[in-house]
């Protein structure tokens, strides 16, 4: 399995939001040089230097000061060749014109946004630091440099949310003109501020009706746009798809560097330790700072090409698993491939089996047909 991208995360974060279940950690006293030099050190270990994509998360990478942000950048492109797509994720109240411009100058030529919404009260119910100026503000600081390519994250199906406050936002940001958006559902995860407030009460979610309504308007609305759908949640001009992401749906290998981050390497998938003091001891000690590593097995790298391909709107190709498994996807699947297209939840077009309309809204119904273990 050949490496062509890296995932490298900074779990680091001026607020928690009270959504987040992302491996994180309030800036404020954390030992961020530390991590740092460890972080970098995992990258030099790396056998593959010359690579597609790369995409920088967290946590929030932009909470970094102007001073470590550089030495990030330095580092990344000292280690790396990139020959494609280089992403950071950004808080729009972080991206400043000084970093933006930083970013630039090292050749980042995607930023993803974490906008959510741009109704005021809604941001403080998530505990986002911005305000809806600051959207506008990164948006036109990212312009004023040159970034190529600008994504902006908005969220549905959020507590005291309408569907006219859901439109009003995607309105807001097809007004600016941008690039590319992901639209996601907000998930109750287990840990998060949001979970444990739902647990006692303290928070009301719409139901999943109005989650449902919101996320057809969606495909609607930017169906009437010229951002094209190519994945569940995303939607891009063209030549502003997400090519690091693909490589998740793709099935394809990956590094996964930090804190917390995973990666898919030579058929194995691994994921580091959470705790930053952790990581950090492990590499200090020349350790892989691994929590924890599985090989899978055929028939799980089988699902994994199903229910991740079907995310994309091109969907899975029918020659592309033959050549990896040697079995056609009718031997392995047959019925659950009838039982779909007789629900009209899939269509076979081509060598293309891909998700209809429908069968996005059902995602995960249409995704636990393929799982064989079941």
């Amino acid at each position: 399995m050949e490496v062509k991208s890296a995932y490298i995360h900074i779990p680091f974060c001026v607020r928690i939001c009270t959504y987040c279940d992302f491996n994180k950690y309030f800036i404020h006293n954390q030992p961020v040089d530390e991590y740092l030099d460890c972080l970098i050190k995992e990258m030099c270990d790396s056998e593959v230097r010359v690579l597609e994509t790369v995409f920088v998360g967290g946590g929030t990478p932009t909470a970094l000061s102007y001073k470590q942000l550089k030495r990030l950048l330095i580092a990344i492109t000292d280690i790396f060749e990139i020959k494609g797509e280089f992403s950071f994720e950004a808080n729009p109240d972080e991206l400043t014109l000084e970093k933006v411009q930083l970013l630039k100058d090292f050749g980042v030529n995607r930023l993803s946004m974490g906008v959510q919404t741009f109704k005021p009260e809604l941001l403080e119910i998530l505990g986002r630091t911005h305000h809806t100026t600051d959207i506008y503000q990164a948006v036109t600081n990212a312009r004023a440099v040159g970034i190529p390519s600008i994504s902006l994250d908005l969220m549905y199906h959020l507590p005291q949310q309408t569907l006219e406050d859901f439109k009003d936002s995607l309105e807001k940001a097809l007004a600016m003109d941008i690039d590319h958006i992901s639209s996601y559902g907000l998930i109750l995860e287990p840990k998060t501020q949001f979970y444990n407030m739902y647990k006692k009460g303290k928070l009301k979610i719409p139901n999943e009706d109005i989650g449902e309504e919101m996320y057809e308007y969606l495909i609607e609305r930017m169906n009437k746009s010229d951002l094209h759908q190519y994945e569940i949640s995303n939607f891009g001009k063209i030549g502003h798809e997400s090519e690091h992401n693909k490589v998740y749906w793709k099935n394809e290998g990956y590094y996964g560097f930090g804190a917390g981050a995973s990666g898919y390497v030579n058929g194995e998938r691994y994921s580091n330790v959470n705790p930053v003091n952790h990581y950090i001891k492990k590499i200090k000690n020349n350790e892989r700072p691994i929590l924890q590593s599985t090989s899978p097995t055929k028939t799980e790298q089988m699902e994994e090409e199903m229910f991740l391909g079907l995310r994309m709107n091109k969907g899975v190709s029918k020659s592309r698993f033959f050549e990896k498994f040697d079995q056609t996807v009718e031997q392995v699947y047959e019925q659950a491939l009838k039982d779909l297209i007789q629900k009209e939840l899939i269509v076979e077009q081509d060598d293309y089996i891909s998700m209809t309309d429908r069968g996005k809204v059902v995602g995960n119904l249409v995704f636990e047909a393929f799982l064989l273990n079941v």
